[in-house]
């Protein structure tokens, strides 16, 4: 294995380079035929790049109907509601403001505690309903993936695209598998990995993506 500290340094020095550079690297390392084309291999190269591990690749589920819906929603100017401050933190103006697009962190919210639930979980039934058309964003904590998928089932108002990345040991895996089985369009990520980092760029590769179709 070769030891990076012998490897030449990269001359890309601005965002914008190391960016795009990174981006090629990924496409180097990942070569066609590739699982996903098109606006979700812009998804998936994201992932990859924000996770640095192109591994994940062979366990991200990534619906085509969910990145047409979530590219529509960005575009109307859709509510964005995260699970933690740090995925809100995440989204950059920049890419949103231009569409109208609010961030709304879900543990940032005013709400009560309740005995034997998680503040997550009390969070997402508080804002169920007003889900309709939205993009939910989930990084952090599988208790607010699980909740959305039982509100939704209960006949809760479906948003446009849930990104369910929940990361960790404990019923992480198990809520993302339920995402995949879900009727809901949805990009997620099977397994223990993920995080508030990951789901943040799932809604940075399609804002991207609506910003770029926009100026056509």
């Amino acid at each position: 294995m070769t030891d990076p500290g012998s490897l030449p340094l990269d001359p890309a020095c601005t965002p914008e380079a190391i960016e795009a550079r990174s981006f090629a690297i990924i496409d180097e390392a990942i070569p066609p035929p590739r699982p996903f084309s098109g606006h979700l291999w812009e998804v998936a190269r994201r992932c990859v790049h924000t996770l640095g591990d192109t591994e994940i690749v062979a366990d991200l589920r990534l619906s085509a109907e969910g990145a047409v819906a979530g590219v529509t929603a960005l575009r109307s100017g859709c509510a964005v509601f995260t699970d933690t401050r740090m995925a809100a933190a995440g989204l950059p103006a920049r890419r949103l403001e231009p569409f109208g697009v609010r961030v709304t962190a879900l543990m940032s919210l005013p709400v009560a505690e309740r005995e034997g639930c998680t503040r997550s979980r009390a969070a997402m039934l508080h804002v169920a309903e007003m889900m309709e058309g939205a993009i939910v964003a989930i990084g952090n904590a599988p208790t607010a993936l699980l909740t959305l998928l039982e509100e939704l089932e209960r006949g809760a108002p479906p948003p446009a695209l849930i990104v369910g990345m929940p990361v960790g040991f404990v019923n992480a895996a198990q809520s993302k598998a339920m995402l995949a089985r879900s009727p809901w369009p949805h990009f997620t990520l099977l397994g223990t990995k993920g995080g508030s980092a990951v789901a943040a760029a799932c809604v940075n590769a399609l804002a991207e993506i609506a910003l770029r179709e926009g100026r056509r």
